[in-house]
């Protein structure tokens, strides 16, 4: 395979991974590498991108090596859901709480499952399959003072 032939592969690669990627980052990295194999001028794609030429640069050195994996963004956020076996685990963590706020819950999944719910609703069906109410969060009213029991 020659050089010219190396290229076009790799346009028409670019071509699918352009057509079937939803994000725009991504997107955005596949059209300037593919208008650089292309042989435009970095400064036409930049003004017609609106990126700057380093940005371009960056990309095409990176997807060099790996291919289109070279793209794709590093990191894909947090997950949105506890497997089973996590959500087992969580319950049980629950259960062995003396005291206990939704903040310290959220605090929990973060670092043990690096999770983070969409809906405060999901916190609450986890308390609630934990058979803890989220109204009662502490043992006894934080109000009742000693000083007025007869």
């Amino acid at each position: 395979m020659d050089r010219s032939d190396s290229i076009t592969q790799k346009i028409l690669e670019l071509d699918e991974f352009i057509k079937t990627n939803p994000d725009v980052r991504e997107f955005k990295r596949a059209l300037a590498v593919k208008l650089a194999l292309k042989g435009w001028k970095y400064e036409a794609i930049a003004k017609l991108l609106v990126l700057s030429k380093s940005f371009i640069s960056k990309w095409k050195n990176l997807f060099d090596l790996p291919g289109i994996e070279g793209l794709k963004l590093g990191y894909k956020g947090s997950k949105t859901h506890l497997t089973k076996e996590q959500k087992e685990e969580a319950i049980e963590w629950l259960q062995k709480q003396e005291y206990w706020d939704l903040s310290e819950l959220e605090c929990y999944l973060i670092e043990k499952f690096d999770v983070v719910f969409r809906a405060a609703a999901s916190y609450y069906n986890l308390l609630k399959e934990a058979k803890i109410s989220w109204q009662k969060a502490q043992a006894s009213n934080p109000r009742k003072s000693d000083y007025f029991s007869w």
